[in-house]
């Protein structure tokens, strides 16, 4: 049987290297379709976007061609990796900013009490173990005592405060009133005793009269 003649051509060896040629164009076109369903499952997360891209792919080469100028530029892994690196990131800045005095910026560390920089109080201690405490805590993970909340204590502050005030304005009145009442009654003079006549030689009796001296 006479070999299939391909565009005129009767020589058996330009028809096996055009039969060749076919068939590494088909397994190209292949390729491409499996190359860009591959392609687009580790760059896209949407299942129907990855169908569309692999249909698109049918078309020969030019499917293929449109979804590389279109398909995202970075796979999921890069994606995902980049999120964890930013969250990373971002944990080591806020635990970076809790090693920091919030009045004055000064480093410090977990367990202090008062900044040595700006000597402000940073945190409570525990009235069981002396451990210092964080103000979100209500109880002591040292010990398991009892918290008191900040809310219950500023009340008592402010009562205290206010009656030290009020404690102060009347003292100061009190202090007032008494010099107002010592400016305003005078001092009674002292008279001194009536002496006897030394004229006379003689005291005046009782209930009598005095006699006139010659």
């Amino acid at each position: 049987m006479p070999p299939l003649a391909y565009f005129g051509i009767e020589s058996s060896g330009l028809n096996l290297a055009v039969d060749l040629v076919f068939l590494f164009i088909a397994v190209l076109y292949l390729a491409l379709i499996y190359w860009t369903y591959s392609d687009a499952k580790r760059r896209i997360e949407d299942p129907m976007l990855v169908g569309c891209a692999t249909a698109a792919a049918f078309f020969p080469f030019v499917g293929a061609i449109v979804y590389a100028i279109l398909r995202p530029p970075e796979y999921l892994e890069d994606v995902r990796e980049r999120e964890l690196e930013v969250q990373a990131a971002e944990a080591r800045l806020h635990q970076f900013d809790q090693t920091l005095c919030p009045h004055c910026d000064y480093r410090i560390e977990p367990d202090f009490v008062r900044c040595p920089s700006c000597l402000r109080k940073l945190k409570e201690r525990c009235a069981n173990c002396s451990r210092p405490l964080d103000q979100a805590w209500t109880i002591c993970p040292y010990c398991e005592a009892d918290v008191p909340s900040l809310s219950s204590a500023k009340p008592r502050r402010r009562r205290s405060a206010a009656r030290e005030a009020e404690l102060s304005e009347l003292d100061s009145s009190l202090a007032e009133e008494t010099v107002a009442t010592e400016t305003a009654t005078p001092v009674a003079a002292v008279e001194p005793p009536a002496r006897p006549s030394r004229s006379s030689g003689r005291a005046p009796r009782p209930g009598g009269r005095t006699r006139p001296t010659s």
